[in-house]
């Protein structure tokens, strides 16, 4: 059998190359610089290939490199960006058993070629640390083996510059949710700096400098590499998505907008439904703070005649985020308590749409049905627990708290309730957020904040509501709760300031979000 699939990934793949510096695409995808043995004739697909490789461009990357064995059936090179590709996105992960075996043929394909030179074969092998004994480590093991390898390939070719970003991507992979020294991150960054003052226009360069300081105290540090990127490759809808990481970690509304939203054109020119979902979603949360209910409502609504491309969560998880966030970001709590889970293989999308249901719920004094969502969250959080998906669990964990919270204050258990929600709120501060979403549907420190205001206690809310936006700059609801907040405390100095920050967002925004900042004082 595994002879067969052998033979069947080599009719598929019958070439290989890789350019010098050559445009990727006539300026559509970035340049890049693979050195490589392959034939002449497929030099600039191979360009082509390896920069769609490093913008994420799964399906077209895959198809090219196919392309390339069927031109040089002798091309190492191909075979192992074919398993590249194969692996999928870094920070997602998770492959489907046909993939894995045909990433495992495409390297074993590979080996039997016979490479010309000891770099193309370390290439391989690097690649293959991932997919060797797939079925008996997780996700976490191989990505830890990957990095590994690739750490080791670039020590061995330090003038390689490929092999020097490769390492990097691989890297911030590996990077813990839990580590708030980003020192993977960090690391990473300090790679790829060197290699953006070389290379300005090399689209992976660009593109994992974004995910290296893709947190709330670094994200400063990747704005000039978010602005330049999707100018880079703009053929490419994740090269025009990714950016927005920046945006969104420094509250750049309207950035993140504009560029998600060409992303998602472009995605669904090319029937890409998870990067045209994953774009959207990030498109309604942009548009949430600044106010646009209805550009965020229209969105979605194109968003829900979209299917998922794969069989990954990242199509999933914005089908049930985006429904979440335009209810309770409204505080539309009655939409929220009314939302209907949507069945998937994933049990935190899934815990997405209860939270928002319980906290409906509850603000509206029905603790009775509230419970009931709470119990669906404990559900959700215990097997993610029994699967060992520890991030994930986290994060049930979290919005089980918060709906927990609201449970308890519906109940007018007020102390109760506030111990929830800062546990809580500590909890999700120790946890960065998944690349897959621009943010939670709600911070638990904002939520936090919320909470003490039901309770009349505006100044410790206020010191809430400004520790949340040190970690989710410039969200609407948490200027608007810590101007409120502010003014009902008697400081009128920081109710003016965080009055007229909220107007300089979201001032052009739909009449109803508008006429709650508007009837303020200024």
């Amino acid at each position: 059998m595994r002879n067969q699939l052998i033979a069947v990934v080599a009719a598929l793949f019958t070439a290989g190359a890789f350019a010098h510096d050559e445009d990727s695409g006539k300026g559509q995808l970035g340049k890049v610089n693979f050195a490589n043995s392959c034939s002449p004739k497929v030099q600039q697909n191979i360009s082509r290939a390896v920069a769609m490789l490093h913008s994420f461009w799964w399906p077209a990357g895959q198809s090219t490199f196919q392309e390339i064995a069927a031109e040089d059936p002798n091309c190492v090179v191909a075979a192992w960006g074919f398993a590249s590709i194969l692996m999928y996105n870094p920070f997602v992960g998770g492959t489907p058993p046909n993939d894995v075996a045909r990433a495992q043929a495409a390297i074993d394909k590979g080996r039997q070629m016979g490479a010309k030179t000891q770099r193309e074969k370390d290439y391989l092998e690097a690649v293959a640390a991932y997919w060797e004994d797939y079925a008996n480590r997780n996700e976490r093991q191989r990505a830890l083996a990957r990095s590994k390898a690739y750490e080791a390939l670039a020590a061995k070719y330090p003038k390689d510059d490929e092999a020097q970003i490769f390492n990097a991507l691989y890297l911030i992979a590996i990077q813990q949710a839990s580590d708030q020294t980003y020192s993977n991150s960090l690391k990473a960054a300090a790679i790829l700096e060197k290699q953006f003052a070389k290379y300005p226009n090399h689209p992976g360069v660009a593109h994992y400098l974004i995910h290296s300081y893709d947190a709330p105290p670094i994200a400063q540090k990747g704005v000039p590499s978010a602005r330049r990127y999707a100018g880079i490759a703009p053929a490419a809808p994740h090269a025009l998505h990714m950016p927005s990481h920046i945006f969104t970690r420094v509250g750049a509304w309207q950035d993140s907008v504009a560029t998600n939203r060409r992303s998602a054109d472009v995605a669904l020119k090319g029937n890409e439904g998870d990067d045209a979902l994953h774009a959207m979603d990030y498109i309604v949360y942009a548009n949430l703070q600044l106010g646009r209910d209805g550009e965020a409502r229209k969105t979605y609504e194109q968003a829900a005649r979209v299917s998922p491309s794969t069989p990954r969560f990242v199509g999933p998880y914005p089908l049930a985020a985006m429904p979440a966030r335009l209810a309770v970001e409204r505080g539309a709590w009655r939409e929220a308590a009314q939302l209907q889970p949507m069945q998937s293989k994933f049990p935190f999308t899934e815990a997405v749409t209860h939270q928002a249901r319980a906290i409906g719920a509850a603000r509206m004094g029905d603790a009775a049905a509230a419970k009931a969502d709470l119990e669906r969250i404990t559900e959700k959080r215990d097997a993610l627990r029994a699967a060992k998906n520890d991030y994930w669990a986290t994060e049930a964990e979290v919005m089980r708290l918060t709906a927990a919270a609201w449970v308890a204050l519906a109940d007018s258990r007020g102390e109760e309730a506030l111990g929830l929600a800062r546990e809580a709120a500590d909890l999700e501060d120790k946890n960065e957020k998944h690349p897959v979403t621009p943010g939670r549907i709600l911070p638990a420190r904002e939520q936090l904040g919320d909470l003490l205001m039901e309770l009349k206690r505006p100044a410790e809310a206020l010191k809430e509501y400004e520790q949340s936006q040190t970690r989710e700059p410039n969200r609407f609801r948490s200027l608007y709760g810590a101007a409120l907040a502010a003014e009902m405390a008697g400081d009128a100095k920081a109710a003016r300031r965080y009055y007229t920050r909220l107007v300089q967002i979201a001032g052009k925004g739909e009449p109803l979000r508008v006429v709650i900042i508007r009837g303020r004082p200024q």
